[in-house]
């Protein structure tokens, strides 16, 4: 979970550097050569955090680079690059650098490569695909800049001292220091970048801040990191070696396992999941994620802009049985859109749990006679999935439901992924299937989705009182009165109905019984390689 910071000034001090690098217990036999083999979805199209584009990137931008903070096993947020931060108004913050950070090449680094690195983010020339994660953290004018309506030197950010960092806000945000772990916000070598330009990123060149120095790279084969020497905390690092095999097919991926040939899969096919189980006892692994699956509603027209039909589509989903029988892998019913593993969130008891399946198909029923529809008018909606064998079964599901349910036709249509965009941007749909993965763990990257201004609301939600209650949510600096707030929002979302959660994300994977020290509890999945280890086998 994330610090939880009052307005008063905070101080918060670093914690023993072995408690959050790789910790062996006592009596364990280590195995001679401590080198893995990590799998990844897809090829990384860049190594440079700024051209980042998604998971694939961010596994191995991990290891190469380090932010002002990290996560622990658990998800808590502890220090990195910065030693202790501070603010007396979580507005403005002061982050103090470790005095033996240092780059792989050994020069030190400092608060204005982080001034730097940020600018370069945010800076419309470079088109950084996460350039709006500095605007979503609240960095001070980070999206006018984005924009190309203010320069880049006016973002708040900006040096001290070599080992003193402070950030402006444009509002309070307790949570901050949490959001200076994403991959985005790591620092990078001006120097370096300007003497190479575009080849920074090659091996030989590439000069990075984390635990590991990229030794090699073969696209769509391996990314080879070995241990930098010049890490801080290089001493409670244990792998020599991590090498980084993308493969995109689950299945082949799963079948290289097998052979031994991968220590950590990302994933595996759904449909092996017993027999898995079966075969490798201990190896399956299905920890909660911080995700929601749901469909989203056309609010602004067709049928779904009445809120009773939207109402009673969103009732009559049997969510147990999605997660239980459709899918089967430790999913769970999600009765709120954001995951019971959310930090700074304990959800009150929402009306679909309130009441058995069989109450709400009757009050969905009620609810669509009274908006027109009935045996003589039956409801017709059509239901956009974008190409996957899973949201194919759980559309099925679900589009079975409403008929038996409500007497609902339900038109299936699937669109492969740049057409399903279009169609989702476009508004050209009547329910979509859709899920989101927090960007950082607490609420508000959840809920805020549904506000007015934000891009991925795609149910076109408009509604002043939510947006007036986020807005109060994420400057209250009392944890508790926070979290009513999203409780509030969260019964604005049942009340309403843009959207209907259907289920918490599980990250399947496959791991090594040697293999220790992966932090399989962080709902975020954040694992860097200087945590593990490997056992003699």
């Amino acid at each position: 979970m994330s610090f939880r910071l009052s307005a008063a000034a905070v101080l918060l001090v670093s914690l023993s550097p072995w408690a959050y690098a790789a910790t062996v217990p006592a009596g364990a036999v280590l195995a001679d050569k401590q080198e893995i083999v990590r799998h990844i979805k897809d090829e990384p199209a860049s190594l440079d955090p700024v051209n980042a584009v998604g998971l694939p990137e961010i596994q191995v931008i991990r290891d190469l680079f380090e932010g002002l903070t990290n996560q622990d096993a658990q998800g808590n947020i502890v220090p990195g690059v910065a030693e202790s931060w501070q603010s007396h108004d979580n507005k403005v913050w002061t982050f103090t650098l470790r005095s033996n950070a240092k780059w792989s090449n050994g020069d030190p680094v400092r608060a204005q490569d982080f001034v730097w690195g940020w600018r370069r983010l945010v800076d419309p020339a470079n088109h950084s695909p996460f350039a709006w994660f500095a605007g979503l953290a609240g960095i001070e004018n980070a999206e006018a800049i984005a924009k190309g309506t203010l320069p880049v030197d006016r973002l708040g950010v900006s040096a001290v001292d070599d080992t003193h960092l402070r950030v402006v806000l444009n509002r309070p945000l307790p949570w901050f220091p949490s959001l200076t772990a994403n991959f985005s916000l790591y620092p990078v070598p001006q120097k370096v970048i300007a003497a190479e330009g575009g080849r920074w990123t090659q091996p030989g060149k590439l000069v990075g801040n984390g635990a590991y120095q990229l030794a090699s790279r073969v696209v769509n084969e391996n990314i080879v990191l070995v241990r930098n020497p010049h890490y801080w905390d290089n001493a409670h690092t244990v792998l020599n070696r991590v090498t980084f095999v993308p493969i995109n097919e689950e299945s082949a991926a799963t079948k290289r396992y097998r052979a031994g040939d991968i220590d950590i899969t990302e994933s595996f096919p759904k449909n092996q999941y017993a027999m898995l189980k079966k075969m490798l006892p201990g190896q399956v692994f299905t920890p909660d994620q911080l995700g929601t699956y749901y469909y989203a509603f056309n609010t602004q027209k067709g049928p779904t802009a009445d809120v009773r039909v939207r109402k009673a589509l969103a009732w009559s989903i049997d969510r147990r049985v999605i997660a239980e029988k459709v899918l089967g892998t430790g999913e769970k019913p999600a009765w709120h859109f954001t995951p019971d593993v959310t930090a700074g969130f304990t959800p009150q008891e929402s009306v679909l749990q309130q009441h058995s399946q069989a109450e709400l198909n009757g009050q969905a029923r009620a609810l669509l006679a009274a908006a027109g529809y009935g045996p003589s008018r039956p409801l017709q909606l059509t239901l956009l999935y974008n190409t996957s064998e899973n949201h194919q079964k759980i559309a099925i599901a679900v589009a079975s439901m409403w008929k038996k349910n409500l007497g609902v036709n339900v038109t299936l249509q699937n669109q492969e992924w740049k057409t399903y965009i279009d169609s989702r941007n476009s508004g050209n749909f009547d329910v979509i299937r859709a899920s989101w993965v927090g960007d950082y763990n607490e609420p508000s990257t959840f809920l805020s989705l549904l506000t007015d201004s934000h891009s991925g609301n795609i149910a076109r939600f408009a509604s002043p009182a939510y947006d007036a209650l986020l807005a109060q949510a994420s400057s209250e600096t009392d944890a508790r009165k926070r979290n009513d707030d999203y409780n509030q929002a969260e019964r604005i979302i049942a009340d309403q109905a843009p959207i209907a959660p259907i289920y918490q994300y599980t990250n399947g994977r496959l791991i090594k019984p040697w293999v220790k020290g992966y932090p399989i509890a962080n709902p975020e999945d954040v694992a860097y390689s200087r945590e593990l280890y490997l056992l003699k086998h």
